[in-house]
């Protein structure tokens, strides 16, 4: 589940990898319950920062959660914006 780039906002939560920002103020304004964070594992082609003449790989977003365990959080199916 790495990324390549790793943020932490306010000693509490921690965004791993090409999380968009429109997910991760979501997440900040309504936390889920035991979750401490989002993770988009790799470089996929069309995430932000990974855009490439257009080019676009779907991919998922995790919830990381209190003891290092992940479930899914959404798919991003197209490039944001």
């Amino acid at each position: 589940m790495e990324g390549c780039h790793t943020a932490v906002w306010h000693n509490k939560y921690v965004f791993e990898g090409h999380v968009p920002v429109k997910h991760i103020l979501q997440f900040i304004s309504s936390p889920p319950e035991n979750g401490i964070g989002l993770l988009v594992p790799g470089m996929p082609v069309g995430s932000p920062g990974m855009e490439v003449d257009g080019k676009f790989e779907p991919y998922n977003i995790y919830l990381l959660l209190e003891g290092g365990d992940y479930r899914p959080f959404v798919r991003v199916e197209k490039p944001q914006s």
